[in-house]
């Protein structure tokens, strides 16, 4: 099971009701944040997001509305006496910006470990599996694919075949190997997992269609609802709303996501109209959006 919240949908600038773009991602055993923008850590204590435990930090680019929270959430979990390494990473040309919120936030009890994240590389995070995806944005800017793999089926008549003792049984379907004994001996193919993608800011491209393929959920950039404004999603690299529905219909994902509104955005009804004219699946994100994915019955 993975719950996914969304604190804030908003871009550019924080509006009273609409905090800055990011999503927080929990699963037993992780817990990461996609972006950290002004005002984000009150919007997690809002949504009942922990930041004591956060196990990372991945940031999309390197714009002041996604990451200008980062110095003083880096400071309150300092003052929570966090003592955890807290993992940090973004695209090429973290170095800078490290050193910019250092000094920002002053002396830590906890290592912040900083990672350049090169496009399509590979970070485990717990049992999270997220792959770097690059964008099309007016910066270097990456998107991030998260799976959460999903074992197959435990087999007591291959474990009795195996002479396992039943003592061991609970560990090898865990996945632990154990006194000998491994868990590809009593457990059946992997089944379908859970596959989440986060892409903002970014114009629609080939490398999020295809990280985005039968994906449960993409939460996409639709920065511009009305059609009209192609031409600024063009130049500034961004999304209209239809362009998110075209994409996920495209891509054949469960459930879209929309997000990254422009401030000039006061009605999302008819950017929600728009995408579903393409994904009749789509909803408009706002602020404190939150849903459990569960793997499929089987």
């Amino acid at each position: 099971m993975i719950q996914v919240t969304l604190p804030g949908t908003g871009g550019t600038q924080p509006l009273p009701d609409r905090a800055l773009a990011c999503m927080a991602v929990h699963t037993n055993g992780a817990s990461l944040l996609i972006d950290c923008g002004e005002g984000t850590q009150t919007r997690l204590r809002q949504c009942g997001i922990s930041l004591y435990k956060l196990d990372a930090v991945l940031l999309t680019h390197y714009h002041g509305d996604h990451i200008f929270g980062l110095p003083g959430l880096l400071q309150t979990m300092g003052s929570q006496n966090r003592t955890a390494p807290l993992i940090v990473a973004g695209p090429v040309g973290i170095s800078s910006v490290s050193a910019a919120m250092e000094v920002l936030a002053g002396p830590l009890p906890f290592e912040v470990q900083w990672q350049e994240v090169r496009r399509d590389e590979t970070l485990q995070i717990g049992p999270l599996c997220v792959q770097a995806i690059p964008l099309q944005h007016r910066v270097r800017c990456l998107g991030y694919k998260i799976e959460l793999p999903r074992a197959g089926k435990f087999d007591a008549a291959k474990a009795k075949a195996a002479n396992i003792p039943l003592a061991y049984w609970s560990l090898l379907q865990s996945g632990q190997s154990v006194a000998g004994f491994t868990p590809d001996q009593v457990l059946g193919s992997a089944r379908r997992g859970l596959k989440l993608v986060y892409a903002t800011d970014t114009a629609p491209c080939e490398a999020l269609l295809n990280a985005a393929q039968d994906a449960d959920l993409l939460c996409m950039d639709a920065t511009y609802a009305d059609d009209a404004d192609l031409p600024k999603a063009v130049l500034y690299g961004h999304s209209t709303c239809r362009q998110a529905g075209e994409l996920a219909a495209e891509a054949n994902v469960r459930r879209l996501w929309l997000t990254h509104y422009s401030a000039a955005v006061t009605d999302t009804a008819p950017g929600l109209a728009a995408a579903q004219e393409r994904f009749a699946a789509a909803r408009a994100g706002v602020d404190g959006m939150q849903e459990e994915m569960d793997f499929d019955k089987a």
